[in-house]
């Protein structure tokens, strides 16, 4: 049986989430969330975000829904903001400031 952490981790992304990082984020936030209840990952330092990266976002909230844990979006800057915006993603992945 697998015990689940009751801290949250900690997952911390920064420049560009593209084709050539969004799978080692997605490794990353798929190995905490089968570790943690509450994963918060902070994407103050990511300047640029491409499909691929959102695609890491939807894989990893499905995740945690099949998990029941949490994901948790902090310090997105204006333009990943608007990204999550523009595809709807707000309103479906926990977004705070």
């Amino acid at each position: 049986m697998h015990t689940l952490h009751t801290a949250a981790a900690l997952v911390t992304a920064r420049g560009d989430l593209d084709l050539c990082t969004a799978p080692e984020l997605r490794r990353r936030l798929s190995a905490a969330l089968r570790a943690y209840r509450e994963v918060v990952l902070d994407l103050a330092g990511v300047e640029f975000m491409d499909c691929s990266g959102l695609g890491a976002l939807v894989h990893a909230q499905n995740q945690a829904d099949r998990l029941g844990a949490r994901l948790i979006l902090r310090g997105a800057g204006p333009r990943v903001l608007r990204l999550l915006k523009l595809t709807g993603l707000n309103r479906r992945l926990i977004v705070e400031a």
